[in-house]
């Protein structure tokens, strides 16, 4: 009996410690925050208001003081301040009577002794530093882990962060480690092992420590979606290579898009359709435009000006009849896709945005004046 108890308080305690997910959504020049079953968990109230992150949103009565709220619409942190940014690693930078400070989620000030000429947000447990001409990193307790001595660095990602130094660019780890040394003229992001590089006029991958140049290429884009395959130009015309530098698919396309799900949106004579990883026609050239595959296994194509959803077999499954391009604040959520995300795809039918399931169906009939992605 005492364990069936326990087990019972441990599922409790495990699924209580995840966040619903919610959308932020205009509704009569309101912001609010709707449920995945389309209901009003945080009702339409604010002036302005952000998407959700690390359970706490940004949002203001009336656009100009600006404090943060959780999931359940209530206020964590009263609005007190002229300007704030999202919370990442449990820190925000926040303006404050004309000063950008840090915060943690109590909205008390934090990192009092970081010394910076310039506040940076935080990202995945690291932010920037500046010392007048030079950059390095602070972890979130304030600790200088990488001194500042790059004329510039980005944020990190997948592990790595992108820094220049004497005019050429390398990756670094959190602990100021080289995994590329800084003497290309371009490199990618990090992803699962793969970089990119650019070394004067030529472009390749960097190879256990080595640089592989990509016959011909003219230009090679990031590896992403965990696929060991990317496009690159070559003599203007489009093509993939794999993560050995080979091209695995003759540059024949005027655009191309990434493999997802084992295929990949590509244009010839003006034309869209979809090609596996053989390089073999398995979707025809039929399309104005055509965008890739989401997880869901449905893509938005379209034939004249509104878009629709095709299966993997190309079967019109949803109707053109949507605009699947960004909506008004959806700036404020990066890398926003065009397509299903976990069973739902934000459209817009005439001038309302909605949201609707991998039949087409529009949840709970409600309609926006915009909307953002579930987070």
């Amino acid at each position: 009996m005492k364990l069936k108890i326990l087990l019972i308080m441990c599922l409790t305690l495990s699924f209580s410690g995840f966040a619903q997910e919610l959308a932020l959504a205009n509704q009569g020049g309101k912001y609010g925050y709707i449920t995945k079953s389309g209901d009003w968990q945080i009702n339409p109230q604010f002036e302005v208001a952000k998407n959700f992150s690390e359970d706490l949103a940004e949002a203001s009565n009336d656009g100009k003081t600006w404090g943060f709220i959780n999931r359940k619409g209530e206020w964590v942190i009263e609005p007190s301040f002229e300007k704030t940014k999202e919370f990442n690693s449990g820190i925000a930078v926040v303006l404050k009577d004309k000063e950008w400070i840090y915060i943690n989620p109590k909205g008390e000030r934090a990192l009092t002794n970081v010394l910076t000429d310039k506040l940076y947000d935080f990202k995945d447990g690291y932010a920037i530093v500046r010392s007048g001409d030079n950059v390095g990193f602070i972890n979130n307790k304030g600790e200088v882990v990488v001194t500042p001595k790059f004329a510039k660095a980005f944020d990190f990602e997948n592990g790595y962060s992108k820094v220049l130094e004497n005019g050429k660019w390398g990756l670094i780890d959190p602990s100021g480690n080289y995994l590329v040394k800084t003497e290309y003229d371009g490199v990618s992001n990090y992803y699962n092992g793969n970089v990119v590089a650019q070394l004067g006029d030529n472009y390749g991958l960097i190879i256990n420590n080595e640089f592989k140049i990509v016959s011909g290429a003219e230009e090679i884009w990031d590896f992403s979606n965990n696929s060991e395959i990317t496009y690159a130009k070559k003599d203007g015309k489009m093509g993939f290579i794999n993560n050995k530098g080979e091209w695995i698919i003759e540059p024949t396309y005027e655009k191309a898009r990434a493999f997802i799900n084992g295929l990949a949106p590509v244009m010839k004579d003006k034309t869209w359709g979809y090609i596996n990883t053989n390089g073999e026609v398995v979707i025809m050239f039929q399309y104005k435009d055509a965008e890739i595959f989401s997880e869901d296994g449905l893509a938005p194509v379209k034939s004249s000006k509104n878009w629709g959803f095709i299966n993997t077999k190309g079967q019109l499954v949803i109707e053109e009849k949507y605009d699947i391009t960004a909506g008004g604040f959806s700036i404020f959520q990066k890398n926003n896709p065009k397509g299903f995300l976990n069973g739902l795809a934000r459209v817009k039918d005439n001038k309302s945005w909605v949201y609707i399931n991998t039949k087409g169906e529009v949840l709970k009939n409600m309609e926006f004046d915009n909307l953002e992605l579930f987070n």
